[in-house]
């Protein structure tokens, strides 16, 4: 069974291997990383680790039992009790109610970890799968959302108001 873990160190070799192995897949929806993420990898994600600890954003991967990562699910800009969210699933994890899954859970670790009460995501009107997620997830659409929200896209912003769950 995947489980959503906190990003750490021990995660950099299945990070890097999940973002090379789907690269073309993502780049069908989100803008590319480009050459220089892959290249860099090793600084980029010393950063995102410095960036957690700061409390800035919180990082998970979902990490199936292998250890493979099948899914990054990412909390960004971490202020006054709201987030960011952003995911990405490995395509061959897709259509099987991955994201959706992490995707709750991350809102309930939302709440009990970091202490948030709203949680905002962006998705391109091209990402129909992504908009699936959110709303399947309990987010509602709130407005449009312009190129300069989703790297030179037009889309949505999905917003979710979170509580505890029992």
């Amino acid at each position: 069974m995947p489980e959503l873990k906190q990003l750490h160190a021990g995660h950099a070799p299945a990070v890097l291997a999940f973002e090379l192995a789907n690269r073309a897949y993502f780049a069908a929806s989100v803008t590319d990383r480009g050459d220089a993420y892959f290249t860099d990898f090793a600084k980029g994600f010393s950063a995102l680790l410095a960036e957690q600890e700061a409390g800035i954003c919180a990082f998970y991967v979902l990490v199936d039992e292998d250890g493979s990562v099948l899914g990054r699910f990412n909390l960004y800009d971490l202020s006054d009790g709201t987030a960011e969210l952003g995911y990405r699933v490995a395509q061959d994890a897709a259509g099987h109610g991955v994201a959706t899954s992490a995707v709750r859970e991350l809102c309930r670790l939302a709440v009990e970890r970091h202490g948030l009460h709203t949680l905002k995501a962006g998705t391109s009107r091209e990402n129909a799968a992504s908009r699936r997620v959110l709303i399947k997830a309990g987010f509602m659409p709130v407005g449009p959302a312009g190129p300069s929200d989703l790297g030179g896209k037009t889309g949505t912003w999905y917003r979710r108001d979170l509580t505890l769950q029992p």
